[in-house]
Parts: structure tokens; sequence; C-alpha cells
């Protein structure tokens, strides 16, 4: 597929999709040097400013390397996909098995590191929760997220914090997806209740074993329903 000059405008935007075409279509496999700025340059009917730009816009997706002295190499031929996106196209199954062991953990570490700022956090979201099941599933869910945020932070541990908050956007989805599809509050509109006030109760009294088990319990149920679906 040819080159061919291009429009005048947006020139970085369409030198980079330009290149990007050809690396995708094969005209240039992983390990190939790309021609030189100049060549690109003339080919694409730019100025070499504007080549570039499209290389390190390249470069920031993953596609190309730039080895001192040596040129620009083909890396990859699809882009690279930042955590969230790929959190965002994962199956929520898988999500969720990973939501797993952050947060039984986290509950473990709750139990033995929680401050009494967090217990009164705790406290108040599993009210709150309570108070969301008069309204909708996404209200609802996102009460119950609530909650689970106050235990993880409870945890103590930032990289446990912020790896939860990546999962969500994603798990948000799912599970409202899973009240809607399997009607679960029909008959229970505070549905998981008594299994949260334990979980809560558990890391109130400091009992690691307990907070754990209990939320493993309770996440289990929930992941089978979704495998079901």
């Amino acid at each position: 597929m040819p080159l061919g000059a291009l429009r005048p405008s947006p020139l970085v935007e369409q030198a980079t999709q330009h290149l990007r075409d050809q690396i995708n279509g094969g005209q240039w496999p992983v390990g190939t040097k790309l021609p030189a700025e100049t060549a690109l340059a003339k080919t694409l009917g730019v100025g070499r400013s504007t080549v570039r730009e499209a290389l390190r816009a390249l470069a920031g997706a993953g596609l190309l390397q730039a080895r001192q002295g040596a040129g620009v190499f083909v890396i990859a031929t699809e882009p690279e996909e930042d955590w969230p996106t790929r959190l965002r196209r994962a199956e929520v199954t898988d999500v969720y098995e990973v939501r797993m062991l952050v947060e039984v953990q986290a509950a473990r570490l709750a139990a033995q590191r929680r401050t009494k700022a967090d217990l009164t956090a705790m406290r108040t979201a599993l009210e709150a929760r309570r108070a969301a099941a008069a309204g909708d599933d996404a209200a609802f869910v996102d009460a119950d997220i609530a909650l689970h945020a106050a235990v993880v932070t409870g945890a103590r541990n930032p990289v446990l914090s912020d790896l939860f908050v990546e999962f969500v956007p994603a798990l948000r989805t799912g599970l409202i997806e899973l009240l809607d599809i399997l009607d679960l509050r029909a008959h229970a509109p505070n549905h998981g209740d008594e299994a949260h006030e334990a979980l809560v109760r558990a890391i109130e009294r400091g009992d690691a074993d307990a907070a754990g088990s209990t939320l493993q319990t309770e996440l289990a149920e929930t992941l089978a329903r979704l495998h079901r679906l």
C-alpha cells in the first residue's frame, strides 16, 4: 500500500495514522528499520518536524523504538493498552477473581490496622448501603462499592487502595448487570446486608480470620452467579 501525499491538516495526526497503517499492514514487520525522517517526509509530503512528532506518537503507543545511532525500529504491530483499558475489555469474571484476591487480603489487614476513623467510615458506608436499598440498582451498587472501598482503605496499604480504584469501573458495570439480569433485589432490596454487617463487625473486633473468610464467602457467591450468566 503506497503512502501517498497527505492533505494539509491535521498533518501530525494524518502522518501518524498513515505510518500506523503501514506497520499494521505488514509494510514494515517487527524488527524493521524505518526509512530516515527525510525520506518519510518526502514520501508523505510533510516537513521533518511533522514526521518526528508522528514517530514520537507511535513510540509512545509502543509500536516504535528509537535506538541511538541506529535509527527507528518497529517493535510491535498493535498499540499497548494501558491498565484501565485492559480492565474495561476484560471479562467481568476475570476482574472479579482478582478483586477477590485484593479485597480478602485487604479485609484481613483492615482487621489488624484499622483506625477509629476507618471504623467510623465503614459504619457510615454500611448505613448508606442500607439507605440505598430503597433506590435503583445503580445507586445500590455505588453504595456497596463505597463500603468495600472503606474496608480496603482500612488496610492502610496505598497499593491495595490504588488497585481497588482501578477495578471499580469494570466492577460497577458487571454488578449492575448482575442485579438486573438475576433480579436479586426483587425480594431482598438490601441484598447481602447480613454478610456486610458480619464483615464490619469482624473488622471492628480485630478478627482477621473472620473478616477474610466472611468476605471470601460473600464474594465467591457473587462470582458463582457471574459464571452462570
